[in-house]
């Protein structure tokens, strides 16, 4: 049994839900074969966000980590393949802070490389008929706070523990006033339990084209 923690974040920017953390407590119920899913939330919170994560790491001790976050506009789940070093923030946080152009840690990579086979777990989604990409920024807000972070404690603690990010469009009922993309969440945990699947069983990537042009 390979065990997998998964973490989605709790609402923020004036909504009432988040489909990141609705969809990893739905996945990790549902088990695939093989391993043993553990969820968390996270707060929407620069800083405090690494070390819930953090904790949540020392209690359930797993072997594969994916952090999962809203992308709102996003018409697909993206498999994020890089964890840059910067905080700017275009709104606040959850707790008001508004960081700009500020190192997550001083003197830390300026990037670091998704641990995960990438590719993979993307057409693993697809082949279960739900729609999936590589994306090659996780921006500069929390999501990418929680991803550099989890990528920097894999580096200098956690060197036996893989991890990513994946990113997550709205859930229908976010976007009944607005012509924007969504996907169910039943179906966004379906994916996550196939990108889990897939991480369990995959130590060596696909070598397919998945970058773009912008």
């Amino acid at each position: 049994m390979t065990r997998v923690l998964l973490t989605g974040f709790a609402p923020f920017d004036g909504e009432s839900t988040n489909p990141s953390w609705q969809a990893v407590r739905a996945a990790a119920a549902e088990p695939p074969d093989g391993t043993e899913l553990f969820a968390a939330e996270l707060p929407c919170v620069y800083g405090a966000s690494v070390a819930v994560l953090r904790a949540a790491i020392e209690e359930t001790r797993p072997e594969i980590v994916v952090c999962v976050g809203q992308a709102g506009g996003r018409p697909d789940l993206t498999v994020e393949r890089l964890a840059v070093n910067v905080d700017d923030a275009r709104i606040p946080d959850a707790s008001g802070a508004e960081p700009v152009d500020e190192a997550i840690v001083p003197g830390g990579p300026a990037a670091y490389f998704s641990t995960l086979p990438v590719k993979a777990c993307v057409a693993a989604v697809r082949a279960a008929g739900l729609p999936a990409s590589v994306s090659n920024t996780a921006g500069t807000y929390v999501c990418n706070h929680v991803f550099y972070g989890l990528a920097h404690l894999i580096a200098t603690e956690l060197p036996g523990m893989r991890g990513g990010f994946v990113h997550v469009p709205y859930a229908p009922e976010q976007v009944l006033d607005r012509a924007l993309p969504s996907l169910p969440t039943d179906a966004v945990a379906r994916a996550l339990r196939e990108i889990a699947r897939t991480a369990a069983h995959t130590r060596t990537d696909l070598r397919v084209a998945g970058g773009a042009t912008h």
